[in-house]
C-alpha cells in the first residue's frame, strides 16, 4: 500500500524534518537580521528608501510569526500525545 504525501522512493523521517526545521529557522534568522541592518540603516541615513524597510520588516515579522505558530502547533501535538492513554 503506498503511502500519501510521500513520492515513490522519497524518503522521510524525523531526521529530515529536523533539518527543514533548522533551515527554516535559519532563514528567519537571516530575515530578522537584514531587517535589522535595514532600520540601521535608514536611521544611519545610508538608507533613504523607507519602502524598502518597511518591506524587510514585514517579510521578518510575518516569517517569526508563522515559526511561533509551527511551534505552539508542535507542542500542542506533543501535549496531545503525552496524554493519550497506553
Amino acid at each position: 500500500m503506498p503511502k500519501v504525501g510521500i513520492a515513490d522512493g522519497e524518503k522521510s523521517g524525523f531526521a529530515d524534518t529536523i533539518k527543514a526545521a533548522e533551515n527554516y529557522i535559519s532563514r528567519v534568522d537571516d530575515l530578522q537580521q537584514s531587517s535589522n541592518m535595514s532600520i540601521k540603516d535608514l536611521l544611519s541615513g545610508k538608507n533613504e528608501d523607507i519602502t524598502s524597510v518597511v518591506s524587510a520588516v514585514a517579510k521578518a515579522d510575518m516569517s517569526f510569526k508563522l515559526l511561533v505558530g509551527v511551534r505552539n502547533k508542535l507542542i500542542e501535538a506533543y501535549k496531545e500525545t503525552m496524554n493519550m492513554p497506553l
